[in-house]
């Protein structure tokens, strides 16, 4: 099983138009990027350039004690080449009061939830992102790929707090080669996708599958439609991975969606 091939040269054009109308419509001066280092925010501040200009990009490369070293020299890096604004802040000190603030007595210690400090790592980056983009009159760009963003992969209000997907169409392993086409550095696509929120986090071992796997199975399920039977022909893989896969996606709905309200769908008034 293979994807369609992809002409990077157009992908390329729509995006940056894509870019392009999104600032016009708002009104906006400028675009601000949360810079981790890792391939897809370098793929995405690449696309902003293209489309805008580097003197209309801001980056911030928001990192704490537990993002590797590797993706700080990377984020530099990368914003040396494109020659793009720039700024590091460390949010340890914030996301440590906050815990302090929050500890409940009766409770275990909130520190030691792994998961929910890293997402609320992510919900201070986030808030950090839209307290500069307000003050400089500007639009935040998410850095979601389509892989993540199908199965909830994400914080909600958290990095997926943005105002557009830039890549959101685009499943990561397609992103690895449209990231060469575009020569980002190799040692930025290259290297275990991460977000840094907890010591040895990994993407792929937090989502159970390989990102080569998961796209294939996506893109039969999803964008195929194939039925169970012929999924499990074409990916080796049981029949209960599956299932725990489109649990996952149903389960993590809500995070695409706007906030229900109770009289939507009835339209009573």
């Amino acid at each position: 099983m293979k994807f369609p091939e992809i002409d990077s040269e157009l992908v390329k054009d729509e995006i940056t138009t894509f870019i392009k109308n999104i600032l016009d419509k708002a009104g906006a001066d400028g675009i601000v990027i949360g810079l981790s280092g890792g391939i897809d925010s370098s793929v995405v501040a690449f696309l902003l350039k293209e489309a805008i200009g580097k003197n209309n990009v801001y980056s911030y490369h928001l990192h704490s004690s537990t993002t590797p070293k590797e993706d700080t020299e990377h984020a530099r890096a990368m914003s040396k080449l494109l020659d793009i604004y720039y700024k590091e802040i460390n949010i340890d000190t914030i996301t440590n009061e906050f815990l302090s603030l929050a500890k409940d007595d009766n409770a275990s210690d909130i520190s030691e939830d792994l998961g929910s400090e890293g997402n609320l790592k992510a919900r201070i980056r986030m808030t950090m992102l839209y307290y500069f983009a307000n003050m400089k009159n500007c639009l935040v760009a998410g850095t979601g790929n389509k892989s993540e963003l199908l199965i909830g992969y994400f914080t909600k209000y958290g990095d997926g707090a943005c105002d557009f997907e830039p890549i959101g169409d685009i499943y990561k392993t397609q992103l690895r080669k449209l990231a060469k086409e575009w020569n980002i550095p190799d040692e930025i696509i290259d290297k275990p996708p991460r977000a840094g929120l907890w010591i040895g986090q990994t993407d792929e071992d937090e989502i159970g599958l390989t990102y080569d796997v998961l796209d294939k199975l996506l893109y039969l399920l999803i964008d195929k439609q194939l039925e169970d039977a012929d999924i499990l022909e074409e990916v080796n893989i049981s029949k209960l991975t599956l299932v725990d896969l489109k649990n996952r996606i149903n389960n993590n709905e809500h995070k695409l969606e706007f906030p229900p309200s109770p009289f939507e769908e009835k339209k009573l008034f």
